[in-house]
């Protein structure tokens, strides 16, 4: 086991005791066969989505764990032969199927088998070969097919009712080849998935494929470093939190964490006991959908574009951690849960790593007229995390728990860019040569985080404020003066908003009717990430699927049945979801209100993002705002045996006058 603290896995059972617990492997099977029992005449039904439908916010808040919630779960099912979908709610309780409803005109998230067909289905396709071969690929075996969403852009002969996959090929020399090396350029093929058979074929002039290898692995990169010495992170005597389940606690705070199948890692029922009275802080929070639009014109570029939540169903793609590698530390674990396409549950061991880290200063000062050492405490912080292979990228979710009432998130990036091949000696326009003849093209990676917040309880209000200077006049004389200008959002139709970095600009969410000792409100505030929004033109088809990714913020007045930003079925769907519910023009005041946040980064490669990428990373913040009465850290203890200078402290520097800051 490598250096570094000892993992112990922690594996949710099969008692619940949680009501956003997620479904047990018995519970799976329980549902899938209640729905086969009901439907039996359709024999080929396959299950996209298995997960647990949400109860009531009442009934979780109110919840008593000698009173049971009643489980429902709900399915999408998809029937291949009738090419039909359908939404199903089994009752856990009486195993019986509560309902059973066909959604006509659309498409449920691609399946992993599905794309795990594509290598034979093109491969057993003569024309399919014949293209290849015509591109310089004779060898088939090791051929790598990758997957791309077709979206409402229109396929020249296919029916646009067809459910249907785009795929692009890569060579690999050998089985661990990276195939992103040596793309097959000018070449798509259209694939029906209920038929399996390719029904389209796009082709362009063939080029020649990349000359280079972009192996990564330490037995291809040549001599490693030898210079780089071991780190180890030890809790003698163990971590500072405990798991119950899904329930992690950890100084003061208390949260569920799960993977969902379409959201990933998510986290709710977030509270913080502050001086003996549990509050409130974050009802549910998870990713609601995600895009990544490739800016590439080309004939085997131009549809690229991935709803990596609504299409790829993002919790699928969870990996299981390792201890040294994705973790250090002393580490806890939490499996996850999941149902392939037959409705079979699997378990992913080590979905989510839960540990502690060292964050440098949390606060200090000196008092360098009177006191000889400074009063210092070292920030420490709660991590939950999850890793997901999308592809060739890698998304790392992490969110971030501080000793002041601070919550973070923050998203890794890494994994491989996306390429594409170029001819010898062109230069690309719309992205960066990483190798000879190898393009990576420009493209972005926008989030949409859901914040059903509840700031001391449900009723909140979100303020926009932003810090502004004053011209000079007879109340500013010296032209110095900064305010807090705060502007109520009460209304949806005024709930789509931008970030300002001129003024900092913030949004709290506030409780009117909970006043700290200063009779303000109460409330958090969300610290945006000041970053892209979407670069697609507003016309385009993708902006409008994409709408949420338009703007920086969104608030709506909380909807059960609003839980993805793009709509729940984005899948060859021309366009649903945030932008409509906002047209409703619902209240925002002291309400039950969710907070929507577009953050991400538009990604112009670089050579050194080649052979693989190193880590970038975008995020958020949640901080408290008046929500304590001072400082909530002052009793964090200092470093160990601080008094008797174990922080090897040595007098300050200087004994002249100072200035403070």
């Amino acid at each position: 086991m490598p250096s570094g603290g000892k993992a112990v896995t922690t594996t949710t059972t099969t008692t619940t005791a949680h009501p956003y617990d997620p479904l047990t492997a018995e519970e799976i099977e329980k549902a899938v066969g209640v729905v086969r029992a009901g439907h039996s005449q359709r024999g080929a039904m396959k299950f996209p989505l298995v997960r647990l439908d949400l109860p009531d916010k009442e009934q979780v808040r109110a919840y008593d764990p000698s009173r049971p919630i009643p489980r429902v779960a709900f399915l999408v099912v998809y029937d291949p032969e009738a090419s039909a979908m359908f939404e199903a709610r089994v009752d856990l309780t009486d195993d019986s199927l509560v309902s059973f409803k066909h959604l006509p005109g659309l498409q449920p998230p691609i399946m992993i088998d599905e794309l795990m067909a594509l290598d034979e289905i093109i491969k057993n396709d003569p024309a399919a070969v014949e293209a290849l071969a015509r591109h310089g690929v004779d060898d088939l075996s090791q051929v790598q097919f990758d997957p791309w969403s077709t979206g409402t852009l229109p396929i020249e002969g296919v029916d646009a009712r067809r459910r249907v996959i785009r795929s692009t090929a890569y060579v690999r020399h050998f089985t661990e080849d990276n195939g992103y090396a040596r793309p097959v350029g000018n070449l798509v093929f259209v694939i029906d998935c209920d038929s399996r058979s390719v029904v389209a074929i796009s082709e362009g002039d063939p080029l020649p494929l990349p000359p280079e290898s972009g192996n990564y692995d330490s037995g291809s990169v040549g001599p490693l470093r030898d210079d780089l010495r071991p780190i180890e992170i030890t809790q003698p005597e163990g971590p500072s939190f405990t798991v119950s389940g899904n329930v992690i606690e950890w100084q003061r705070w208390r949260l569920h964490a799960h993977i969902d199948v379409v959201e990933g890692l998510v986290i709710s029922d977030v509270s913080y006991l502050d001086e003996g009275r549990r509050r409130s802080i974050v009802h549910r929070a998870g990713i609601s959908e995600m895009v990544v639009p490739y800016g590439d014109t080309s004939d085997d570029f131009y549809f690229r574009n991935v709803f990596d939540a609504g299409e790829y169903s993002l919790g699928k793609t969870v990996g299981s951690l390792s201890l040294g590698c994705d973790c250090l530390g002393e580490i806890r674990y939490l499996d996850a849960v999941l149902s392939d396409e037959s409705g079979t549950p699997h378990t992913i061991t080590n979905a989510i790593c839960l540990h502690e880290e060292d964050y440098g200063i949390l606060w200090k000062h000196w008092d360098f007229r009177y006191v000889e050492q400074a009063e210092v405490r070292r920030s420490r912080r709660l991590v939950v995390s999850s890793i997901h292979t999308i592809g060739n990228y890698e998304y790392g979710f992490f969110w971030y728990f501080y000793l002041d009432g601070t919550i973070q998130f923050e998203a890794k990036l890494t994994g491989i860019v996306q390429t594409r091949a170029v001819a010898p000696g062109e230069q690309p326009a719309y992205g960066t040569l990483v190798a000879p003849q190898l393009d990576a093209p420009n493209h972005q990676h926008l989030f949409n985080m859901r914040l059903d917040m509840e700031v001391d309880g449900p009723r909140n209000t979100v303020v926009e404020v932003d810090a502004v200077g004053l011209p000079m006049g007879p109340d500013n004389p010296y032209g110095n003066a900064i305010v807090a200008r705060r502007t109520e959002i009460t209304n949806e139709r005024d709930g789509r908003r931008m970030c300002d970095p001129l003024t900092a600009r913030s949004w709290k969410i506030t409780n009117p009717g909970v006043r700290n000792r200063f009779d303000e409100p109460v409330a958090y505030k969300l610290v945006p990430f000041v970053g892209p929004t979407l670069l697609a033109a507003p016309e385009s088809d993708l902006a409008r699927r994409a709408e949420f990714a338009r703007a920086h913020l969104w608030v709506t007045r909380y909807s059960p049945d609003e839980l993805h930003a793009a709509g729940d079925y984005p899948n060859q769907h021309p366009g649903d979801g945030i932008g409509q519910w906002i047209e409703q023009g619902r209240d925002l005041a002291d309400t039950d209100v969710v907070l929507w946040h577009t953050f991400g980064t538009s990604h112009l490669p670089r050579p050194e993002d080649w052979p693989i990428m190193p880590c970038e990373y975008v995020g958020f913040a949640l901080k408290p705002v008046g929500f304590f009465d001072r400082n909530p850290s002052l009793d964090v203890p200092p470093p160990a045996g601080h008094g008797a200078k174990s922080c090897h402290s040595t007098p300050q520097q200087g004994d002249g006058d100072r200035h403070g800051e």
